[in-house]
């Protein structure tokens, strides 16, 4: 009898959990860091969606910029805010304004304008906590994650990385502040010296290291979940 009632225990805390998956609604939002290898089924949404056993909806984008006015293209999805659909979302999941900083303004002392427009240095004001605050008080828990770091390697952004530890910063400060935000940073994330986490232009993660970026989503997800 109590093997029988044990093993009944254990069926129906297996169904909940599948019914959980099954039920949960996750959006994952950004630039190429969530959006490259989308056409391998490699990317790390789809990475996520293997690993949560859950549908995600992933409206990132390579090239897209959190600060980005046109309309017609910024509505095809080079805009991160208006990637954002209103809905019941679980988790939204995103990443942002590396582009802004590499792209708008050459990550340069003349950076220091955009970056304070991206997110103030008291990570109270800005489009990135604007964005992030209206997300979750539309009910939604959500997870910002960091930039590559890549220690060791001379990549073709390497002016980048003041910038976007600095732009880290703020987003931590805000996260720590607000209650509003996991900020996942992927510093720690590729080995001194290792290559083999960037694709072959150095710049975006290799497969593998969407792979590892979406199981520490996961992480965050599950971990939270079971609190």
């Amino acid at each position: 009898m109590a093997r029988f009632l044990l093993a009944l225990c254990i069926s129906v805390l297996l169904s909940a959990t599948s019914s959980l998956a099954q039920e949960r609604k996750v959006l994952v939002m950004g630039d190429s860091l969530m959006a490259v290898h989308k056409i391998k089924g490699r990317s790390v949404g789809q990475y996520l969606e293997r690993y949560l056993k859950t549908e995600v909806e992933d409206n990132s984008k390579l090239g897209a910029w959190m600060i980005y006015r046109l309309p017609l293209t910024g509505a095809l999805g080079f805009s991160i805010p208006r990637q954002y659909k209103p809905g019941h979302w679980d988790w939204v999941v995103l990443n942002g304004g590396g582009n802004d900083l590499w792209l708008g303004c050459g990550c340069s002392k003349s950076c220091k304008g955009k970056l304070d427009r991206l997110i103030s240095a008291d990570g109270k004001r800005g489009e990135i906590p604007k964005l992030l605050s209206a997300i979750h008080n539309n009910g939604s828990r959500v997870i910002y994650v960091g930039y590559l770091r890549s220690p060791g390697i001379d990549t073709p952004i390497e002016a980048c990385k003041p910038w976007g530890d600095a732009l880290e910063a703020r987003i931590d400060l805000f996260s720590q502040q607000s209650g509003r935000l996991n900020y996942l940073s992927l510093q720690g994330l590729v080995p001194e010296g290792d290559a083999s986490y960037f694709a072959n232009d150095l710049v975006h993660p290799a497969t593998k290291t969407s792979q590892e970026i979406a199981r520490r989503i996961a992480e965050i997800i599950v971990r939270t979940e079971q609190r």
